[in-house]
């Protein structure tokens, strides 16, 4: 998507430092996720990054005409050929600087877009990303670029002005989404259906969520034995994946691994996830995977929470937080973690990189997520012999009594084995 025809795109970073924004927060932090978020994309070389400091924001350049000025000196001598801005910008601003710099400018909402077109592997994944990246395109149609301003003539002499290119442009924005919300709806009606056959032999549901980069796609290989993609970089995972493994009271459960969050991620690519991220309005558990190595990580973790209930989970869902990373904490600092860990409820520590902590971590997931039982009582015909088997094997039996028309069971069991049960063939 990028517009710059180069082997290694030379990239300078600017961090707006806003004195109406009300967030009380060091400006590093943004810096610090700016230049991750550059470094994510392809083939580019970080060749610098600066804080602008504004009073107010110009509509016409974003930045006053001094500070543009001397931008437009430093990326000419550094030769720069994409600067990002770590904030929504307009598309006159972006028009406006593009000119003055003589480089491709993307801001916040486009850089975000950018590396998931770059990351998404499934058609579903894609399908999704094009969804974003054109509604955001379509949000900046409006005097954007001067070809837009010219008019198709009309037929004849009473055709009019005609219609304007930016409203061509919008109309077969508009019929590309149709058909990509078409294709994603079909997609939508499949996972439904799996979820509906996972439901006829309910398996626990075990999602991780985290903000991007805490490790979720690591800690899912090592609890699962796969080999999925993971690398230490923002959004190293757009498409949901989900492994069966089994816990050591032998109940089988699914764990699901998700898109990562980030702060003021951009409303387009929510909206296109959504149906990706219904996966942890399913789950029996979600595990809130924390980098807690990171300078930043109780931000990062109010974010995740804020995602969390936007997409609306519900309250009744068990959440259990995971302090990863903790290989990467100096040794004094990682004894004083584990002592606020072990006085906590819902929160565990460990390593996905050493494997320290995990099987504390899947104690706990087996107490959270042990079905209820209930009693109930069941006649089980002479005839159907296996089935009475089959309840002894899964020790589910308490009491047998032998009927004219066979057995009678009282058993204590789970709505899980009940559902087994049922399907079980004679």
């Amino acid at each position: 998507m990028i517009e710059v025809k180069k082997d290694v795109v030379s990239v300078w970073v600017l961090q707006p430092k806003i004195k109406i924004d009300l967030r009380v927060v060091d400006i590093s932090n943004f810096v610090d996720e700016a230049n991750s978020l550059a470094k994510a994309l392809p083939a580019v070389k970080i060749s610098g990054s600066t804080v602008v400091p504004i009073e107010r924001l110009r509509p016409k350049e974003f930045f006053g005409a001094g500070k543009v000025s001397e931008l437009a000196v430093t990326f000419k001598s550094q030769k720069i050929d994409l600067v990002i801005i770590n904030y929504p910008i307009s598309p006159v601003q972006q028009k406006n600087l593009e000119q003055k710099w003589q480089v491709k400018i993307l801001d916040r909402t486009a850089l975000i877009l950018e590396i998931f077109s770059d990351r998404a592997v499934t058609k579903e994944g894609v399908l999704q990303v094009e969804m974003a990246a054109l509604t955001y395109q379509r949000s900046r149609l409006v005097r954007a670029w001067t070809h837009l301003e010219r008019q198709r003539g009309g037929l004849g002499f009473v055709g009019g002005p005609g219609e304007t290119q930016i409203e061509a442009d919008k109309r077969a924005i508009d019929h590309h989404l149709l058909q990509i919300k078409r294709q994603l709806d079909k997609i939508k009606k499949t996972r439904e259906l799996h979820r509906k056959s996972r439901a006829k032999v309910p398996f626990p549901i075990v999602a991780l969520v985290g903000y991007t980069n805490a490790g979720k796609s690591t800690l899912f290989n090592l609890l699962t034995g796969a080999n999925e993609f993971s690398e230490n970089m923002l959004f190293a995972t757009l498409d949901p994946k989900m492994r069966a493994i089994k816990l050591n009271n032998k109940i089988q459960i699914i764990i699901s691994d998700t898109v990562g969050f980030i702060s003021d991620l951009p409303t387009e690519l929510i909206a296109a996830f959504r149906a990706t991220l219904e996966e942890v309005l399913a789950a029996d558990l979600i595990l809130h995977v924390r980098d807690i190595a990171n300078k930043n990580t109780d931000l990062q973790a109010l974010e995740v929470e804020k995602v969390l209930q936007n997409l609306g989970i519900s309250e009744s869902t068990p959440v259990l937080e995971i302090w990863n990373k903790m290989d990467a904490i100096e040794p004094e600092k990682k004894e004083s973690l584990k002592n606020i860990s072990s006085r906590r409820s819902g929160v565990c520590y460990l390593s996905a990189l050493t494997g320290e902590g995990v099987s504390s971590l899947m104690k706990q997931v087996e107490n959270l997520i042990t079905p209820q039982k209930f009693s109930d009582t069941l006649l089980v015909p002479f005839e159907f012999g296996r089935k009475k088997a089959w309840l002894h094997e899964h020790g589910v039996v308490v009491n047998e009594f032998y009927t004219e028309t066979g057995f009678k069971l009282d058993v204590m069991w789970s709505a899980q084995q009940k559902a087994k049960y049922h399907s079980f063939s004679h």
